[in-house]
């Protein structure tokens, strides 16, 4: 799983800003897991233990999609479902049921839940589920080939255009070069010398203030008043990854 452009293309609001999932399950490890494994995605999770919490969460945080166990302690998944749909009625349901409850997914595709996955299920493929649903609905993208995506930042390489959850980001010339190396090897650590030898083209030599002065140029831009994305590997280089990951 990554945001890197050359695996599963970046999903991502029209706005630029990332993806949002709601997972709905009572058991803390499970919700944990999942929310780490679709935040690795670079989409932003709430998590809820019950049906109540779910449908106020729903309602607040505008989900474009739900992981939903069937099987919650105040109210069942499809009294959730119900609820939900009254808000937004074309919300994704991802139904999480019991192996062996087979009446289960047959209600919850029945009361218009759009898929199902049982327990134990893997991550990659609640991940792929997921992916999926979003995919038919008009609230998601995939980024086209000229756009870099790293959690809810956005770079079209073709008009030369920056956005970070949905805002215009003005870059000169070389702070884009630089930011367009980082987007491309997403969490991958870069020295200064790569840095210098790629955006530069010149070879490492007491030039490595330059990199910094342009880092520092680049998260006055990109990180400023947000959650930074930009970090620095001490005595390594820096590494750009989607907030929070």
């Amino acid at each position: 799983m990554s945001t890197h452009p050359t695996a599963a293309p970046a999903l991502h609001r029209f706005d630029g800003s990332p993806v949002r999932v709601l997972v709905v399950d009572d058991e803390n490890n499970i919700a944990e897991l999942l929310s780490m494994a679709l935040r690795y995605e670079g989409w932003e999770v709430r998590t809820a233990a019950t049906g109540l919490e779910a449908v106020r969460t729903a309602r607040e945080f505008k989900p474009d999609a739900v992981a939903l166990d069937m099987m919650l302690p105040d109210f069942d998944g499809l009294e959730v479902l119900r609820k939900m749909r009254q808000e937004d009625p074309d919300i994704p349901v991802l139904f999480l049921t019991a192996k062996d409850a087979v009446e289960d997914r047959v209600a919850g595709l029945t009361a218009g839940g759009d898929d199902y996955v049982t327990k134990p299920f893997s991550l990659e493929e609640v991940v792929a589920r997921l992916r999926s649903l979003m995919r038919r609905t008009v609230l998601t993208e995939t980024a086209p080939e000229s756009h870099l995506v790293v959690g809810d930042l956005v770079m079209d390489e073709d008009a030369h255009e920056v956005r970070r959850g949905g805002d215009e980001i003005r870059l000169t010339a070389t702070e884009f070069e630089l930011l367009r190396f980082l987007m491309r090897n997403p969490r991958r650590v870069l020295s200064k010398a790569q840095i210098l030898d790629r955006v530069w083209n010149y070879d490492f030599g007491g030039q490595a203030n330059v990199v910094e002065l342009y880092i520092s140029y680049l998260r006055k831009k990109i990180d400023a008043g947000r959650e930074p994305m930009i970090h620095t590997m001490r005595g390594v280089g820096y590494v750009l990854k989607p907030a929070g990951a």
